[in-house]
């Protein structure tokens, strides 16, 4: 069963929210695919600054949040594709390929060069907008309301600072892909080695870089 993330409500923020990290950016141009207008996106942008937007929940495949506006409370669901066994495999052999990239997975980055070899095997991480699904209590005409609008954004600024919930969110959960590295570590019979895959070196490299990650964690902790 997947993991339920929680974050906390948003405080209420006076000034514009900077997005980042490239695949805020995207994860952002998908959000604007969406509105209805101009105008609908400034108020949904002002919505999510005001604080009146509640904690975010995060699963595999889904997103939900409760939002309060001058006619009641209202519920925003949202869901999107996620991806196949398969496809969570080839983004696992491309984490492990380098230390680097584990170590960034580790800290909430999602270099590029993994975003360019996983599309490469036909692996998309970032949805765009026809695949963002969402849906508010409030019976809004258009298909996406402005709370919906507003909760995308709050996403938005989680996956930004975060690249492993924009994972989870499609079904890569950290875990599982730490996993698939642990698994990596056994070495493969001297007939079976295949052209391609990670060296016994190259995964050493890598359980260096998450050893040192996690020690260094662990340090800012106490």
């Amino acid at each position: 069963m997947s993991a339920v993330l929680t974050f906390a409500r948003e405080p209420h923020r006076r000034g514009a929210v900077r997005v980042e990290s490239w695949w805020g950016r995207a994860f952002l141009r998908a959000i604007e695919e969406l509105a209805y207008d101009d105008n609908q996106l400034s108020g949904a942008r002002s919505l999510a600054r005001s604080g009146r937007i509640g904690g975010l929940v995060v699963e595999t495949g889904r997103f939900a949040a409760a939002v309060e506006d001058e006619r009641g409370l209202w519920t925003v669901t949202g869901s999107v594709p996620v991806l196949a066994e398969d496809a969570v495999a080839a983004l696992s052999e491309v984490v492990v390929a380098t230390a680097e990239r584990t170590e960034a997975l580790l800290v909430g980055e999602l270099p590029l060069d993994v975003a360019e070899h996983a599309e490469e095997a036909g692996v998309e991480l970032v949805p765009y907008g026809e695949e963002l699904t969402v849906a508010c209590t409030c019976g809004y005409w258009h298909a996406v309301c402005g709370h919906s609008l507003g909760v995308l954004h709050q996403l938005c600024w989680t996956v930004d600072r975060d690249a492993s919930v924009l994972l989870h969110l499609r079904g890569a959960e950290r875990e599982d892909l730490l996993g698939q590295l642990r698994r990596l570590r056994q070495p493969p019979a001297p007939d079976a080695a295949v052209a391609g895959e990670p060296t016994r070196g190259q995964i050493d490299d890598v359980e260096i870089a998450l050893d040192a990650v996690l020690r260094a964690r662990h340090m800012l902790e106490e």
